[in-house]
């Protein structure tokens, strides 16, 4: 039996999604998206995961799209599959928890763009990340032109889109496309660790301050602040927030239920 092109993988509170399609890079194709997006929603819909880890098989992240399927494709189908991309990437970012991209290699085109709209990015040394599409006569289609600017700002991100180039793990730190790096043996440790560390804190808060700001970054800053006072006064309707209170005033480890 053909391995499945995503690998989901539950551990405690976290869950793990592998692109898992190693012969062609991990290439995006149709299926692959199909399968991430059932995975996605099967994620929001389970209250007791707490952190998702998003990563690629062996020692690729993603390639990007596969470029086979673009083949034949006319203006009209052209838009279709730039929506699709669109609302897989809007589907990770909107996700309720914290989704970490491990970039375990290659981040090139729709694979670049797949990490920025997480949440988090850990690269290991020999990731590099790139959108490379106006080699192929297009441009980025699945959010990268807009993420990428308002994640590293205007001029470096035409730099890159403009180019092609690839950019470094120690590049794209000193830039602030990712959080660290990590050894490649270390990458996935460390991304667990760090989603451990996550999921050990009020799960009510931690959406609520994901909403705020995926939902506020993209308001006027008045309509943003409202946002905020609105998640702010919701958390002290709930159990954890008694609980968080409590535990600090008796000097003990809070314990959080998610209610």
């Amino acid at each position: 039996m053909d391995s499945p092109i995503i690998i989901f993988e539950r551990r405690d509170h976290i869950a793990i999604i592998r692109l898992n399609r190693s012969e062609k890079r991990n290439a995006l194709s149709r299926e692959m998206m199909n399968g991430l997006s059932d995975a996605l929603k099967n994620i929001a819909g389970e209250p007791n995961i707490r952190a998702l880890i998003l990563t690629g098989a062996d020692e690729v992240f993603c390639a990007g799209t596969d470029i086979t399927e673009l083949t034949g494709v006319d203006e009209t189908r052209g838009g279709e599959v730039s929506e699709r991309g669109q609302a897989l990437c809007s589907q990770i970012e909107s996700c309720p928890v914290p989704v970490i991209a491990a970039v375990n290699g290659v981040a090139a085109g729709g694979g670049c763009e797949f990490a920025l709209a997480c949440h988090i990015r850990i690269a290991s040394p020999n990731a590099s990340f790139s959108l490379p599409e106006t080699k192929l006569g297009i441009i980025a289609g699945y959010g990268g032109t807009q993420r990428l600017a308002r994640e590293i700002g205007q001029g470096l991100a035409l730099e890159m889109m403009l180019t092609g180039r690839r950019v470094s793990a120690d590049e794209a730190l000193r830039i602030g496309l990712i959080n660290r790096i990590a050894a490649t043996r270390d990458l996935l440790t460390q991304a667990e660790l760090l989603a451990r560390e996550i999921s050990n804190l009020a799960p009510l808060a931690i959406r609520a301050c994901l909403e705020a700001v995926t939902r506020g970054t993209e308001l006027p800053l008045a309509e943003g602040l409202a946002l905020e006072a609105q998640l702010f006064s919701s958390l002290f309707a709930t159990n954890d927030m008694r609980e968080g209170t409590r535990a600090f005033l008796e000097k003990r480890p809070p314990v959080f239920r998610g209610m």
